[in-house]
């Protein structure tokens, strides 16, 4: 059986903060390192995150480490009538990361990240999670939590 991997990771949370408070902290890249568990170190090319912009992570697995690059390919600021959207693309392994910013009827907001493959995930990509990080199920299920960690870690700034 080939090592399959998950088209789509998603996870949402409610977080009693305005979007727009929210929006300011997960366009921080360089502070993903913060709530990421899988982050080690964030650093965007030229300083700015915005359309377009690049930048370099460096990512662990317990003493495992690996390098990877970014590009930020949406950045949409929410608005009254428009939830936020922010993703950014992995050039490693083709993968889109994203958080959707949308108000809640209270004044809060709800936000969802996710992990989607577009365009599939590149053949070395599966090689090195097969051969290093433990397999896809086991690192797909590494992923969620990491996920759900990031956005309860999210959670707790934004309410501070």
């Amino acid at each position: 059986m080939a090592d399959t991997y998950e088209k789509l990771l998603e996870d949402s949370i409610e977080i009693s903060a305005p979007a727009e408070k929210v929006w300011s902290l997960v366009t921080d890249i360089p502070a993903m390192s913060k709530w990421s568990p899988q982050v080690v170190k964030s650093t965007v090319k030229g300083g700015v995150v915005k359309q377009g912009a690049v930048f370099s992570n460096l990512n662990k697995q317990g003493i495992k480490r690996w390098p990877t690059g970014g590009k930020v390919i949406r950045f949409q600021p929410p608005t009254a009538s428009t939830p936020g959207d922010f993703a950014f693309r992995i050039r490693e392994n083709r993968t889109v990361w994203s958080f959707e910013l949308a108000p809640t009827a209270d004044g809060g907001t709800r936000l969802t990240e996710r992990r989607e493959t577009p365009d599939g995930i590149s053949g070395l990509s599966m090689a090195l999670t097969k051969l290093v990080l433990g397999g896809q199920k086991p690192f797909t299920d590494e992923l969620r939590r990491g996920i759900r960690q990031t956005l309860e870690r999210i959670k707790a700034e934004a309410e501070a």
